[in-house]
């Protein structure tokens, strides 16, 4: 049985919180990197420059980042050119934190080029950190045990996050 925590609305408006924050903190921007970890974190990217770019004139780039999350020390690659966020501020975007793994491996491989700025975004942090990582922002906070799992469906257009 799915226990839903987040519906179709209620992402749409931390989409939405995350955005205004984004823009907040970089107010002072001209360009914005918004890095999202392959499939769902690409896809909540996506969601975040659509709303950046209804609130601000910040020209916010897209960039795929293609972590393997069964093993991140793997290679990892990104859809942009390092040169291409060189010296800007980036925002790497996954949709759950859970035990810190993936966030931390995808913002070491940014730490190879010199960044402006770097933040991390999450729709879900699960609280369950193996690693010293935190989301500057993040939708929604859960505590949860670790036998329970929390999916997050951006696939479709009716967006849902719950727990198994």
């Amino acid at each position: 049985m799915k226990n839903v925590i987040l519906n179709h609305q209620e992402i749409q408006n931390k989409i939405r919180r995350i955005a205004y924050q984004i823009y907040e903190s970089n107010v002072d921007e001209n360009t914005l990197i918004l890095a999202g970890i392959q499939e769902n974190g690409f896809i909540l990217a996506k969601q975040i420059k659509k709303q950046l770019d209804v609130i601000s004139e910040i020209e916010t780039t897209l960039c795929k980042v293609l972590i393997n999350k069964k093993n991140p020390l793997e290679a990892i690659t990104t859809s942009l050119p390092p040169a291409d966020y060189q010296n800007k501020s980036v925002v790497l975007v996954d949709d759950v934190l859970n035990s810190g793994s993936t966030l931390i491996y995808g913002v070491k491989h940014f730490l190879d080029v010199p960044l402006k700025q770097f933040k991390t975004a999450v729709l879900v942090d699960r609280n369950h950190k193996k690693f010293p990582i935190k989301a500057d922002y993040k939708g929604l906070s859960l505590s949860t045990s670790l036998h329970e799992h929390v999916d997050v469906n951006l696939q479709t257009n009716n967006f849902e996050a719950f727990l198994k």
